[in-house]
């Protein structure tokens, strides 16, 4: 029996146990057996409304995240893994804070590597761009080794004078403002060596971390709170000469 005359049957079969016309009850089938098609095309689209809104796209670098290699090494895991079980919890909307506790308190990953894992997924979903913070804030960080002891390096940061050729103006009034303030807490210098001085150069923060290698010291410059990544640039030249030539003068 074809599909037409099957249906014709059904039809006739309605309209004798109703009284309807054929053509009424020829409506009525044609509604009841399209009605689930209907209803699954309805499902289909209140899936979609309710669903996940998309990922940002992928940034094409996890640059100052942990490294794909260092991931394996320390966690048996690479970052395509770490991706995916923050895709699962939903890291994107979550935050970073409750991503990196995620990977701590679930997945046993230690702190620090759970810092670098978010910061790497964070980069990769365009969710922070490179030297931004989690808070929004843009940073840069600028470091050289310096043939002096961190006092040595403390006594020569205090007289720009000994090594202002070709640094920034505004840079070194900032400092030498900050050094001489009388609020000022100055550099705060522990028993091991180690000194690190905080100030404010307009909306900004500068830190500055001295950590001693022997007869020399690593300085660290951290500029916090820049207002954009074209500020990162500009700030990172500045301070690249500074260090540059605060390193040349103690030569």
């Amino acid at each position: 029996m074809t599909r037409a005359r099957a249906l014709k049957q059904v039809i006739r079969a309605r309209a004798a146990k109703t009284g309807e016309r054929y053509t009424t009850a020829r409506r009525h089938i044609l509604r009841e057996l399209n009605q689930p098609t209907a209803e699954a095309g309805d499902a289909s689209r209140r899936k979609a409304a309710t669903a996940a809104p998309a990922r940002p796209a992928p940034a094409a670098s996890t640059k100052g995240g942990l490294s794909d290699a260092k991931a394996l090494e320390k966690t048996g895991k690479d970052l395509a893994h770490w991706f995916a079980v923050l895709d699962r919890f939903g890291a994107v909307d979550k935050g970073h804070t409750a991503s990196a506790k995620h990977l701590h308190d679930d997945h046993g990953v230690p702190a620090w590597y759970c810092q670098g894992i978010t910061v790497a997924y964070e980069r990769a979903r365009g969710v922070r761009a490179v030297n931004q913070r989690c808070d929004g804030a843009f940073e840069v960080s600028v470091s050289k080794v310096i043939a002096a002891t961190p006092r040595q390096l403390i006594k020569a940061l205090k007289d720009t004078r000994g090594w202002s050729d070709g640094v920034d103006r505004a840079l070194l009034n900032a400092l030498d403002a900050a050094i001489h303030d009388k609020k000022s807490k100055g550099f705060v210098v522990r028993d091991d060596g180690q000194a690190r001085f905080r100030y404010k150069w307009e909306a900004a923060t500068v830190q500055l971390y001295m950590y001693p290698k022997g007869q020399k010291t690593s300085l660290v410059v951290q500029h916090t709170g820049l207002t954009g990544a074209s500020a990162v640039e500009d700030h990172r030249a500045k301070w690249k000469a500074a260090v540059a030539s605060l390193a040349a003068s103690l030569t």
